[in-house]
């Protein structure tokens, strides 16, 4: 057989297992299931079907769907992204897990601290502040319903954190699977929001299954960005809100009383109930409490002004039938929270303060509470009273630790108050109270998502923690 005609026989043979490789693990609805690929050890495939190509991002990137329960056809959508100027084999790996409970990871990816943003006209631009640059970002749409991530069954969706937290392991040990060269790599999980219940119970499930693992995963430690952990002990509406001016004293004692009842519904175990007065204290968007008595239509940042939230574009562009086919999730659409957020509904006023303590004791783990300072929904003084209540065996020396102002330097000029022109080199980003491997950093002037509001400043800070620096030292670099 000629070459040429030997060659043009390879290529189609190559063609034809590529296409049928496609249709058999993307299926009818175009989405790419990796497990079945994974589990026959073809891990070459599955990463070459997994590689993102899209005229709009110009990095490496993989994505595709982990199937974590075969019984009810739950699947996990993600999205990594190695780094892009750090050498892969030593920068390390960042799970992130968005909050909600329900929402997409992608809107971490898109709006805060992701490769690339979304402006008003839908165009792509690269961000100047991305983790990426430093980190590989391993976005997940956690748990399952959330985001891209589905389930065939009802009984698929997660109760609660055990449920979250089986899930994200599994999926985890699949993604190691597939790229085993990262399994050395330091790893760390993140989040905000509602994930200071998914980043403890995930990372506890790690810290519990690596001892007999066959894929153990190097965990370094946890970042949770104001994380709702423990709301018994973070229950602090009044006096924030009153301290800040937002009510009077007749307003803060009606925080006071909403608070004392959800605490007392908790104590009682009736999470629900818990859970109603929370809404309506707080979380309602129409009608609550923080509405009425503030006038304010956002918890977010308390310097917002009416209904700002975020880029919506963002969520067109995700949803676009070129950004699905390229993320490999095919013709399903991002899903609305709800339903994620009713089957847990139990779980949201349950704490996973345990786990979060189990990890701070065991030594190993290095673990970073950063607040934004203008926060209302989860608010810093809230999670330094979560922070003061863990129980671990350096716990008195942490209560009774110094805060030291976190500086972070700076390459400009500012005109002072007696309008003249000040070289300045460096700021007061933020305080921070430290001890062992515990540290809560309060970052200025940030609101509830503190890399959409300080995205220099949180890159700075996830550098920082990554690098083992001490947060009292200030950042040279």
């Amino acid at each position: 057989m000629p070459f040429a005609v030997w060659l043009s026989f390879l290529l189609l043979v190559a063609f034809a297992c590529s296409s049928l490789a496609k249709s058999i693990y993307e299926l009818d609805d175009g989405a790419l299931y990796l497990t079945p690929i994974i589990r026959s050890g073809r891990l070459e495939a599955a990463r070459a079907l997994a590689k993102v190509e899209s005229n709009d991002w110009t990095i490496k990137s993989y994505s595709g769907y982990l199937t974590v329960d075969d019984v009810h056809d739950s699947n996990i959508f993600f999205w990594f992204i190695p780094a892009i100027e750090r050498p892969t084999d030593d920068a390390p790996v960042l799970l992130w897990l968005q909050g909600g409970p329900g929402s997409t990871s992608l809107y971490g990816a898109f709006e805060e601290h992701g490769p690339f943003s979304i402006t008003r006209d839908k165009t792509v631009k690269m961000r100047a502040d991305t983790w990426a640059f430093t980190h590989s970002m391993l976005y997940v749409d956690n748990p399952v319903g959330a985001g891209f991530s589905f389930t065939g069954d009802d009984a698929g969706y997660s109760f609660n954190q055990m449920a979250v937290s089986r899930n994200m392991y599994e999926a985890l040990v699949q993604f190691f699977t597939l790229f085993p060269e990262y399994q050395k790599n330091d790893f760390y999980v993140t989040g905000e929001s509602y994930a200071g219940k998914y980043a403890p119970a995930v990372s506890y499930a790690i810290h519990s299954n690596n001892p007999s693992a066959s894929v153990k995963i190097n965990l370094k430690g946890l970042a949770i960005g104001n994380g709702l952990v423990d709301p018994v002990n973070q229950m602090v509406y009044s006096e924030f809100l009153y301290q800040h001016g937002f009510v009077d004293e007749s307003g803060k004692k009606q925080f006071e009383n909403k608070e004392c009842l959800v605490r007392d519904r908790i104590n009682a175990k009736d999470f629900i109930g818990a859970l109603l007065v929370f809404c309506d204290m707080v979380l309602n968007d129409r009608d609550s409490l923080f509405l009425n008595l503030t006038g304010l239509s956002s918890q977010y940042n308390m310097q917002w002004e009416g209904k700002k939230m975020l880029n919506a574009e963002w969520m067109e562009y995700v949803n676009a039938t070129a950004t699905r086919r390229a993320l490999h999730v095919g013709v399903r659409p991002l899903n609305s929270p709800v339903k994620v957020f009713n089957h847990l509904a139990d779980d949201i006023m349950r704490s996973t303060k345990q786990w979060l303590s189990a990890l701070v004791d065991d030594g190993k783990y290095r673990v970073l509470l950063y607040s934004g300072q203008l926060d209302m929904l989860v608010p810093y003084r809230g999670t330094m009273n979560m922070a003061r209540s863990l129980r671990w065996t350096g716990a008195e020396h942490f209560r009774n630790a110094t805060r030291t102002v976190w500086w972070v330097p700076v390459q400009n000029s500012v005109r002072s108050a007696y309008n003249t022109v000040q070289s300045v080199t460096s700021v007061a980003a933020g305080y921070a109270t430290s001890y062992g491997p515990l540290t809560v950093l309060m970052v200025r002037n940030a609101g509830h998502m503190v890399p959409l509001d300080q995205p220099s400043r949180a890159l700075k800070m996830i550098n920082h923690f990554t690098s083992n620096q001490s947060f009292s030292d200030p950042i040279t670099v």
